[in-house]
């Protein structure tokens, strides 16, 4: 597959991504948004991830996960960009996430959510750098298959979410 294909599959698959957080951050993985809070929470790894007097590790990893592949697709899609440029929408999307989820009500506003969801994506920048010294100039087409995978994958099971709550 040419170099022109592969950056138009990186783009769609990157466009499917996105419409999946926003699924997932946003509507809550409903089929139409629940409002529910409305709280705002400026101190990191505060009250919002404490449970039963315990840090809860867990919402801060899941954070930092879903937010990976945006750092990976910023390295696929924007190869000449420095890091700071790369990592700069990685920020604002989730600055974006937090500020429409106030917003709307439809969940925590929380620092720590947008300290872990930007450090996923600088993760994802730092491991498409090393994958793409690795493989030299094989990189975009592997990662093409790989994310592909992955987005079939995540695709059915969102699918199967959606059947599930029908």
């Amino acid at each position: 597959m040419s170099g022109k294909k592969q950056k138009c599959l990186t783009t769609a698959l990157f466009t499917v991504y996105v419409l999946t957080i926003i699924w997932i951050i946003l509507f809550k993985m409903q089929l139409i948004p629940v409002v529910t809070q409305r709280s705002l929470n400026l101190i990191p790894f505060g009250e919002s991830v404490i449970v039963n007097g315990k840090l809860d590790i867990s919402e801060i990893i899941y954070n930092l996960l879903i937010f990976v592949p945006f750092g990976i697709y910023m390295g696929m899609l924007k190869p000449d960009w420095s890091f700071f440029k790369k990592a700069a929408p990685i920020f604002l999307t989730s600055l974006a996430f937090e500020t429409l989820q106030f917003i709307f009500a439809i969940g925590a506003t929380d620092i720590t959510d947008l300290i872990g969801n930007t450090l996923g994506g600088i993760i994802g920048i730092g491991l498409y750098f090393v994958f793409a010294r690795l493989f030299k100039g094989k990189s975009l087409q592997i990662m093409n298959i790989l994310a592909l995978i992955g987005t079939v994958f995540m695709v059915g099971l969102i699918g199967l979410l959606i059947i599930a709550n029908l």
